[in-house]
């Protein structure tokens, strides 16, 4: 099974199309949260057939119209801010927050653990537990004042047979 793992859309509707154009033969999907704006909800739904797993991040504001966006597409579960799961024989925990999910990482309980929120790229093996943030869809990061620093946008797709998780940029974003 091939798993997308894409997070930090932030809106940015454009890097999303790309995004989904490239993951379209992915099985399932998995969201590590900021949406943002409730209409990304039906691009995912339009563009992605198989399961989308979403969790909540930090900027999703209006969860009352994402929540009733998701109804009209089944095959769209919102989980909160956690997912915890079992996708082809893969024990999955999600969670927007990098500083959440390395210790549940660290727990040895998942074979993946999916986070995103700080919007940099990184794949590391905790023990049997592989970590892994796709980095922004959006294709920027912040430092703690707030400046923004351009980054490539990526995502990841995850091979349930091997256990290999690969990086992959958003080609041709607007």
């Amino acid at each position: 099974m091939r798993i997308a793992i894409l997070s930090d859309i932030h809106d940015h509707v454009w890097n999303l199309a790309a995004a989904l154009d490239a993951v379209r033969d992915a099985d399932a999907m998995l969201c590590c949260g900021d949406l943002c704006s409730p209409f990304v909800i039906h691009q995912l739904g339009r563009a992605f057939a198989g399961p989308i797993h979403i969790v909540f991040g930090n900027n999703d504001g209006d969860l009352y119209r994402i929540t009733a966006n998701a109804r009209r597409y089944p095959q769209i579960q919102l989980h909160g801010e956690w997912f915890r799961g079992e996708l082809d024989g893969c024990r999955i925990a999600v969670n927007h927050y990098d500083n959440i999910a390395r210790p549940v990482a660290a727990s040895g309980e998942f074979d993946l653990v999916c986070f995103g929120h700080n919007h940099v790229f990184e794949i590391t093996r905790v023990g049997s537990t592989l970590a892994v943030n796709p980095g922004a869809i959006m294709g920027a990061t912040f430092n703690a004042e707030g400046l923004r620093t351009d980054v490539e946008p990526t995502f990841v797709i995850y091979h349930t047979a091997t256990g290999e998780a690969v990086r992959h940029a958003v080609l041709n974003p607007k």
